[in-house]
């Protein structure tokens, strides 16, 4: 077998035989791993028999000259049509308005610019389609919340209130809104609120979601909704008052404990709510009738998955359950809806809880003077053995994991466990999956945030079983999602943020600013080829600035060396490499007060002292040019720890560490609220004197 003939059968597939890693250099992916990855698609590649055949497969998939269910141009520009349609055929064309306009293709078979962004139908030669107009950019962060805008990112799940049981909540939401919104921030950027496995309180990670469409239940605060008196009740018919208040009392969140008290108070509630006579029934109704499919579906697969355990009495994934029910338009599985009608219901008044309470929430920043109010924040992808896989099943790959190479965030690789859309899929449905999945993480925020954003260019897939290493990077199609996501940002006059950390392919980060999607800078990262700090000055204006992310030390925690001992107990490093971690870590420590004394010289107090230098961090990221500043609430708090470490599981506490005080006032400790002071008063100048 020719080494030739399978690089052209995985070129013609989507998949990058050469790539540059982070350090600069070329790369190439082995035969062996272009099979096992090939195998994973669907294509088999063991000899020359299966390569001609995977290759007559591919040449009819993109031979096909079918016309496709949507197509996507820019705001202005003519559309080439001449793949599908001869010159000078005409056309109806009907905008999202309702107007229509007759036309014929011109002797190139272009159609004419459409001027107005949205999603038109086009008629033409007996077909009908939609036209994806995107505007020329996503709004920008100026043009929405002025020249001057920072925010803070908080963890969800770490919120805290009187009463809370254990896990932030839309509650606590609000009232964290309201008080970074007193202190002058224009955004609240929140960690993933997917939705995840009802029936596996151990899965809790909010980046291997079952579903991103939906919401995770468990962050719903009823009484916002239903009032107090119906939780109340709940509470004693549980008989929960006393394990609330524990759970309550714990400095880490106790996700399989507060999982089954939360869904029985859901629950409790549920059967109080249905038994009719209340106001609010038409409200849960019409949610329900707006769901449409997506959530029938997302609830009818929830209803499954408890149902349906495997021997030992687990929840399992959705191929290992009986034949019948493995697709959701089966007879078999309309046949379940149908006796488990309250059960499906339970589900859905579930989505609606938690909905209504993030529309609460983003409804209370903005009007506390937020100009963005919430960022959302869009996992890279699901579990494959979730709502959403199971419910766009082709639409997603199913064989293959998603991950990262090694890279300067993780030395090892990664392999995230997750599944993400097939390319042809998403296009042969005419991209059904990533539009609505959009819409859902926009519907309540003003902004979003797109994890590992050059996952919309190329993502690093694994076959199952496969270590990191054995991954390559498969091409999606980058320009008509960057559209849709233009024209979905639009319709919402949101901010999109877009992750793009790591291995990142030429070309990308100039395609995203050129579309206003803001990239992603971090203090510690921002560094020339000698590893010393960039200033303000060099830092880009087509990215968001902030001190650190969740997956990194915080300010404390670098400076104090923390992060060193947790890699050696974790197993990441072993003991004897740490001198020269901490003498390395030194030499930076050094460089990095050098730069805040030269470009932060008005922060009063020793930098050596991490609450000065916190403060420090803070006006310096205020003064590069970024158009958005966010920082970490556990930098504005000045904490030691981070919140999750990618590459362990249980020995570090990950997505389990709760913030030390009462949302409300979380950020009115004297030394936070200097803090943020001098983070706002830093862009104010920064803008005054027009260096940015």
């Amino acid at each position: 077998m020719s080494d030739e003939q399978l690089n052209r059968l995985a070129k013609a597939a989507g998949l990058s035989i050469d790539w540059v890693d982070a350090d600069g250099r070329d790369q190439r992916v082995t035969p062996e791993v272009l099979r096992s990855v090939l195998k994973g698609l669907g294509l088999a590649a063991e000899n020359d028999s299966d390569i001609r055949s995977s290759l007559e497969k591919l040449n009819a998939t993109n031979g096909d000259s079918s016309l496709p269910p949507l197509l996507t141009l820019d705001q202005s520009s003519a559309l080439d049509l001449s793949t599908y349609f001869k010159p000078s055929v005409g056309y109806v064309l009907e905008l999202e308005d309702g107007s229509r306009h007759e036309g014929t293709l011109d002797g190139q078979a272009r159609l004419d610019p459409i001027e107005k962004p949205g999603y038109h139908r086009l008629e033409i030669d007996g077909k009908t389609l939609t036209l994806a107009v995107a505007p020329h950019a996503c709004p920008s962060v100026e043009s929405v919340a002025g020249s001057d805008a920072w925010g803070l990112t908080a963890q969800l799940y770490s919120l805290r209130r009187p009463g809370d049981g254990g896990l932030g909540d839309t509650l606590a939401l609000e009232t964290l809104a309201r008080n970074a919104a007193a202190h002058g921030a224009d955004a609240l950027g929140i960690s993933p609120i997917h939705a995840m496995f009802t029936g596996n309180s151990g899965q809790y990670s909010p980046y291997s979601p079952s579903s991103r469409l939906f919401f995770n239940i468990l962050h719903s605060a009823p009484q916002a909704i239903l009032g107090d008196t119906p939780v109340r009740r709940a509470i004693e018919s549980c008989e929960l008052a006393d394990e609330l208040k524990r759970l309550e009392s714990l400095e880490l969140v106790d996700w399989d404990a507060v999982s089954r008290t939360r869904q029985c108070l859901l629950r409790a509630l549920y059967d109080d709510f249905a038994t009719g006579g209340n106001a609010q029934r038409a409200d849960f109704d019409s949610f329900r009738e707006a769901g449409g499919e997506a959530l029938e579906n997302h609830c009818r697969f929830e209803a499954l998955h408890a149902a349906l355990l495997g021997p030992e009495g687990y929840p399992q994934h959705w191929r290992d359950w009986p034949e019948q029910y493995r697709t959701p338009q089966s007879t078999a599985v309309e046949e379940f809806a149908k006796e488990h009608a309250e059960e499906i219901s339970y589900y859905a008044f579930c989505q609606w809880l938690i909905a209504r309470g993030l529309e609460r929430a983003q409804t209370a920043a903005r009007s506390a003077g937020m100009k963005i109010g919430l960022i959302s924040d869009l996992a890279v992808g699901a579990d494959g053995g979730g709502s959403q896989a199971w419910s766009r099943q082709h639409e997603v790959l199913a064989s293959l994991s998603v991950g990262a190479p090694p890279d300067i965030i993780n030395r090892q690789g990664q392999s995230w466990g997750i599944s993400a859309f097939s390319p042809w899929g998403l296009k042969a449905n005419g991209y059904r999956a990533f539009i609505e999945m959009v819409r859902a993480n926009l519907a309540h925020a003003g902004g979003m945030r797109i994890d590992h954003v050059m996952g919309l260019m190329r993502l690093w897939v694994i076959p199952a079983g496969a270590g990191p290493n054995e991954g390559a990077y498969l091409n999606y199609p980058f320009d008509d999602l960057l559209r849709l996501l233009s024209l979905e940002a639009w319709r919402r006059n949101a901010v999109i943020l877009g992750e793009d950390l790591g291995t990142v392919p030429d070309g990308l980060r100039e395609k995203l600013a050129d579309r206003n999607l803001l990239g992603m800078r971090v203090l510690f990262f921002e560094r020339d080829n000698h590893g010393t700090f960039k200033t303000p000055e060099q830092w880009p204006s087509s990215a968001l600035a902030t001190s650190t992310t969740h997956d990194l030390p915080t300010i404390n925690g670098w400076w104090q060396g923390h992060d060193i001992d947790w890699r050696i107990r974790v197993g990441q490093h072993q003991e004897h490499e740490k001198p020269a971690q901490v003498e390395e870590r030194e030499r930076e420590r050094a460089g990095l007060v050098r730069l805040l004394r030269e470009y932060a010289p008005d922060i009063q107090g020793d930098l050596n002292d991490p609450q000065v230098l916190a403060d420090a961090c803070g006006a310096f990221i205020a003064r590069t040019p970024a158009p958005l500043v966010l920082f970490p609430v556990e930098d504005a708090l000045c904490l030691l720890e981070q919140p999750n470490m990618p590459g362990t599981t249980d020995i570090h506490p990950n997505w389990r560490r709760r913030y030390p005080g009462d949302s409300a006032t979380l950020l009115d400790d004297p030394r936070c609220t200097r803090r943020l002071k001098i983070l706002a008063d830093a862009r104010k100048q920064t803008t005054g004197n027009n260096i940015r």
